[in-house]
C-alpha cells in the first residue's frame, strides 16, 4: 500500500474570542486551556471547585475564573456569559453533559465535549438532536482521542465510499496510566449497563456478557503485530455509525494498555516534557472494508490526554469560522472535512492515508 501524504497547513490564530472551559483545572482541561491560549483564544476557567480555579489563575494571570455547578443553572449561565463557545472537559459526562448543553442552548453558543463515556454520548444524540437542529447550533460529543479521532480517521479512509461492510479501529497504546476522571467515568458507565459490555453489530448497539476475545492485530511498523483485546468497545461505536453506513464497527485495545487500565494500582500520567505530556505513545490503525477491498488511515502521536486538546480546540476554531457541514448534534466526521481537519493536526500527530487494496 502506498502513502498519500498531503501538505500540512499551519494553524491560523484566533482574534481573542472567549471560550469557556468547564473542568479547566482537570488533567485534560489544563491541556485544553494551554492549547486555547496557543491558538489565540481567551479561555474562561470554570468548574465546580472555586479553590482550584483560584489556584489556576495564579499560573494563568489575567484569566477569568467563574465557579459553576451543574446543579445550579444560574451559575452555568454566568459562566458562559459572553463566551463564543463552551468546551466541557469534566466527567463523569453522564452528570455534566446535559446541564452544560442546556446552558449552551440558552446562551445560543456551540457546545463541544471530550466524553469517552458511551452512554453519555448516546444520551446527547438521543436527547438534543432535534433541539440543537431547531436552534441552528452545533453540539459535538466525544471530540477527543476516543470517539473523535477514530471517527475522523474512518471518515477520511472511506473517501468516496458512501457505505462499507466493516470498520475496525485498533488502538496501539504503549501503556495507559488513567486519570482519576477516567476511572470515575468508567465506573459510572459500568454501573449504568450493569457490568455488561456494548458492541455495535448488525447496525445496532447491543449489550453482551461474553468474554472479550484476544487476537493479534497487524499494526503498521514500527509497532508491528501485537496482542489486542477484541470488542474493547470505545466511543467510536457511537460516533462512526451516527453518520456512516457501516453495520459492523469494532474497536480493539493492546492488551498491555488494557491491563494498565484495569489494575487499581496503575499510577496517573506523569509529565516527561515541557508540554506536560506523559511518555505514552499511541498508534491508531483504522481499516474500513467493502466487499473485497479495504482502505486504511493511521495516526501516531504522544499522550492520549494531551492530544485531545488540539482535537477539541481545532473543532472549536472550525465551528466559529464556519468550516462546518451541518447543524445539530454531530460527530467530528460528519461535521468537518475529515482529511483537512486531520492534516491541520500535523504539529501533534503524524497521519497516513493509505490507498485501497484487495483482500482475500
Amino acid at each position: 500500500m502506498g502513502s498519500g501524504q498531503q501538505e500540512q497547513p499551519g494553524q491560523p490564530e484566533q482574534s481573542g474570542q472567549t471560550v469557556a472551559v468547564f473542568g479547566a483545572y482537570g488533567h485534560t482541561g489544563r491541556f485544553v486551556v494551554a492549547q486555547l491560549l496557543d491558538r489565540g483564544f481567551v479561555p474562561v476557567l470554570t468548574g465546580r471547585d472555586a479553590d482550584k480555579l483560584r489556584a489556576m489563575t495564579v499560573s494563568r494571570p489575567g484569566l477569568d475564573a467563574r465557579p459553576a455547578s451543574v446543579d445550579d443553572p444560574a451559575s452555568l449561565d454566568r459562566a458562559l456569559a459572553g463566551a463564543a463557545a463552551v468546551i466541557n472537559t469534566a466527567g463523569p459526562f453522564a452528570t455534566t453533559a446535559a446541564p452544560l448543553i442546556e446552558a449552551a442552548l440558552r446562551a445560543g453558543i456551540p457546545y463541544v465535549d471530550v466524553a469517552a463515556e458511551l452512554e453519555a454520548n448516546i444520551d446527547t444524540f438521543a436527547h438534543f438532536t432535534d433541539r440543537a437542529r431547531a436552534a441552528g447550533t452545533v453540539i459535538v460529543p466525544a471530540m477527543a482521542f476516543y470517539g473523535g479521532l477514530g471517527d475522523l480517521l474512518a471518515t477520511a479512509a472511506m473517501g468516496d465510499w458512501t457505505e462499507a461492510d466493516e470498520a475496525h479501529i485498533a488502538y496501539g497504546l504503549s501503556s495507559w496510566h488513567p486519570t482519576a476522571g477516567t476511572r470515575a467515568a468508567g465506573e459510572v458507565s459500568g454501573a449504568r449497563r450493569g457490568g455488561r459490555r456494548l458492541r455495535y453489530t448488525k447496525g445496532r448497539l447491543e449489550h453482551h456478557d461474553d468474554a472479550l476475545p484476544t487476537l493479534d492485530w497487524p499494526f503498521p511498523d514500527p509497532l508491528g503485530t501485537r496482542s489486542v483485546l477484541g470488542e474493547f468497545t470505545m466511543a467510536d461505536v457511537v460516533t462512526i455509525p451516527s453518520h456512516l453506513s457501516i453495520p459492523e464497527v469494532r474497536t480493539y485495545m493492546t492488551t498491555e494498555a488494557a491491563r494498565d487500565l484495569s489494575a487499581p494500582d496503575t499510577p496517573s500520567p506523569a509529565a516527561v516534557d515541557e508540554h506536560g505530556r506523559s511518555a505514552q505513545t499511541f498508534l491508531v490503525d483504522v481499516v474500513v472494508r467493502s466487499g473485497g477491498t479495504e482502505r486504511r488511515a493511521v495516526a501516531r502521536g504522544q499522550d492520549i490526554y494531551a492530544v485531545t486538546a488540539p482535537l477539541v480546540v481545532e473543532a472549536v476554531h472550525r465551528i466559529l469560522t464556519g468550516e462546518t457541514r451541518t447543524v445539530g448534534v454531530a460527530s467530528a466526521g460528519e461535521l468537518f472535512d475529515a482529511p483537512a481537519f486531520l492534516h491541520a493536526l500535523s504539529p501533534h500527530i503524524s497521519l497516513e492515508l493509505f490507498q485501497q487494496q484487495t483482500v482475500s
